[in-house]
């Protein structure tokens, strides 16, 4: 069976395998990434004749590259959640923003309203001003706008009930909410 990504002429990808971070320092992003993030150091090629780092962990690698340029790296700024971020799921909140008060790392807490359906999130900086966002996803459902369309892959507690829907219904989607398109951007509230 050809894969969806063949037939529409896209790329044939699998998953996403890392993202490339410039730092001023590597030895405090390497202690951003694990203490702050949970990543844990691997191994780099030998052959990588320059400074940096790698790290692995939830299915995703970090790597990190040491900036000999510093006036060009972007400057800390505001914290806005519409800018570049990258983004992970968590399991408490409640223990991500405790966390975040502990280590004293300034935040934007926003609120992502789609209906009835209410999805949290936390936006921060790492050392070097790339953005980070935590947020639960667990009561958002990925809804495909073209019916029949496979669903991707959705966070992972929302993902066993929805596979377990699926091979209940195989060719069905009853268990998504009819609506295929969305009449408003959803709300999004910061504070």
């Amino acid at each position: 069976m050809e894969s969806r990504n063949n037939i529409d002429g896209a790329l044939p990808l699998t998953s996403l395998n890392h993202i490339s971070v410039m730092c001023q320092s590597v030895e405090k992003s390497l202690d951003f990434y694990q203490n702050v993030l949970g990543f844990y150091p691997v191994r780099r090629p030998g052959s990588l004749n320059f400074d940096g780092a790698w790290l692995f962990n939830y299915g995703i690698g970090i790597h990190l590259l040491k900036s000999h340029d510093h006036e060009n790296l972007p400057k800390k700024r505001e914290i806005n959640p519409k800018d570049n971020h990258i983004s992970f799921q968590c399991e408490s909140m409640f223990l991500v923003e405790n966390r975040l008060k502990e280590l004293d790392t300034p935040y934007v807490k926003c609120r992502v309203e789609e209906g009835s359906v209410f999805v949290d999130q936390l936006f921060f900086h790492d050392p070097d001003g790339f953005m980070i966002e935590i947020y639960n996803c667990d009561n958002i459902p990925v809804i495909p706008l073209v019916i029949g369309e496979p669903v991707p892959m959705v966070c992972k507690r929302v993902t066993y009930a929805k596979t377990q829907q699926q091979q209940k219904q195989p060719a069905s989607y009853d268990f998504l909410p009819k609506a295929v398109h969305v009449a408003e951007e959803p709300q999004i509230h910061c504070a």
